[in-house]
């Protein structure tokens, strides 16, 4: 099995997780923005080669990942949802991330403002739930935790700002698994 990707990558980083927790023998093949356009239709990380099997987004990998073991992916639609906030925060942070880099700023578009908005927005919802402190987490959880912990490094949010997150994070950061994947490490 191949995963190709960036170490940074927080889309990337919940299949190493799913990959590391099962145990799973991977080949982790770096992979930049010229090589993805030219080996994924996406044009993006991460993307898995299985044998016959080749995945181009990380919700269909992780899928893949979860069935391979009898376990269930966003095993209910509370937390399918949560991934899916998740990731539309994660979405636009790396969009306004990205096009920063070329000097496209929110300044310059009421459109980007808006995706700003939201990921604020998401995250004001998520800080006013209950978060678990254990050792096994959803995958709406797992993804949540890449996020965070990506926005944080990449300094994109505050999360003290939103104190119930910011105690999440911290107990992810002290399961090993998490810890050993952080982006700094890369």
């Amino acid at each position: 099995m191949k995963l190709f990707g960036s170490y940074t990558s927080p889309y990337v980083r919940h299949c190493r997780i799913v990959l590391t927790q099962n145990n799973d023998k991977f080949e982790f093949i770096p992979t930049d923005y010229t090589q993805s356009a030219q080996q994924s239709p996406t044009q993006r990380v991460p993307f898995l080669h299985d044998g016959e099997v080749q995945l181009t987004d990380s919700a269909s990998i992780l899928r893949y990942l979860r069935e391979r073991h009898q376990q269930p992916f966003c095993d209910d639609v509370a937390d399918f949802d949560l991934f899916c906030l998740a990731n539309t925060a994660l979405d636009a942070t790396v969009n306004l991330f990205l096009l920063e880099r070329d000097n496209i700023t929110t300044e310059n578009s009421p459109y980007l403002q808006r995706q700003k908005d939201r990921v604020h927005s998401i995250l004001t919802e998520l800080d006013q739930r209950d978060w678990p402190q254990r050792e096994t987490y959803s995958d709406g959880q797992l993804r949540l935790a890449c996020f965070l912990s990506w926005a944080q490094f990449r300094e994109r949010i505050n999360v003290a700002d939103y104190p119930r997150l910011q105690q999440f994070l911290l107990g992810m950061n002290h399961q090993p698994w998490f810890a050993n994947t952080h982006p700094a490490l890369s």
